[in-house]
């Protein structure tokens, strides 16, 4: 126990799944988590720590300028900043809209830029930004929206650790594979059975597998910790597997 304690943390998309256990169990460690959610959450809590719900729409500047003064007015600084929020996107390429492409680039990577760009002025050396990926982020898959969004976020990270880094703050990101969140909801049967026998330890993981990483990153203890990107998936990267999942869960790509 205490190993947030006192820090104060922004989580976004904080509101269910993966950013919610996140949220959880920094706030168990004695964090104060502001939760950033287009989502509205219950913030009743017991424990150590404290859950502050804030309306964010990660795309928009205005917002997060909103949320930084906010924190400004509350606490007077950010200890911690964690990029959870992003959408999912399975179109294949010769099917995808411009519409759609736009607006999980528009979450996925330009909410995180916009994030660590407006709320960095309240950080102090020993600050700490996780960048949630995704494995989709360190091979190819045929979800090429979110695959690319997952990409970019990826090499934006590796930026900030640089940028950042000279300055006392560290940017690190963590890459889930398959985990069973909301994001997972419209995957298809076929999907997690061809997903489930590719992945090494045998079974789609589950949002606290995740979360004691993001407290670790947050922590001191970490405090040497840049620019690294961590997996948590269960060994699926450990192989190549994607495009036998691709294969068997999706018809062939059409010409048009």
């Amino acid at each position: 126990m205490g190993r947030a304690e006192g820090k104060v943390v922004v989580v976004t998309g904080g509101a269910r799944g993966q950013g919610r256990a996140a949220a959880e169990h920094l706030a168990r460690e004695g964090a104060h988590v502001w939760i950033a959610d287009v989502l509205d959450t219950d913030t009743t809590w017991s424990g150590p720590g404290s859950l502050t719900h804030h309306r964010l729409d990660v795309t928009s500047e205005s917002a997060w300028r909103s949320l930084r003064d906010a924190l400004q007015a509350e606490h007077g600084r950010l200890d911690g900043l964690v990029n959870n929020a992003g959408v999912a996107a399975r179109d294949r390429l010769p099917d995808v809209g411009l519409t759609q492409w736009r607006r999980v680039l528009d979450i996925n990577v330009t909410g995180p830029l916009l994030g660590m760009q407006t709320l960095f002025p309240l950080m102090r050396p020993g600050g700490s930004i996780v960048n949630i990926v995704s494995v989709a982020g360190m091979s190819g898959h045929a979800a090429a929206p979110y695959t690319t969004s997952k990409w970019a976020l990826r090499g934006l990270t590796r930026s900030a650790s640089l940028e950042y880094g000279e300055l006392g703050i560290r940017v690190n990101a963590v890459f889930p594979g398959l985990i069973d969140t909301p994001l997972m909801a419209d995957a298809s049967p076929a999907f997690r059975n061809v997903a489930i026998g590719e992945t090494p330890l045998g079974r789609i993981g589950v949002p606290e597998d995740v979360a004691p990483l993001i407290v670790y990153l947050i922590s001191d203890e970490s405090s040497y910790v840049n620019g690294a990107e961590i997996t948590v998936d269960g060994g699926l990267t450990a192989h190549v597997s994607h495009k036998s999942i691709a294969d068997a869960t999706r018809p062939a790509p059409k010409r048009h």
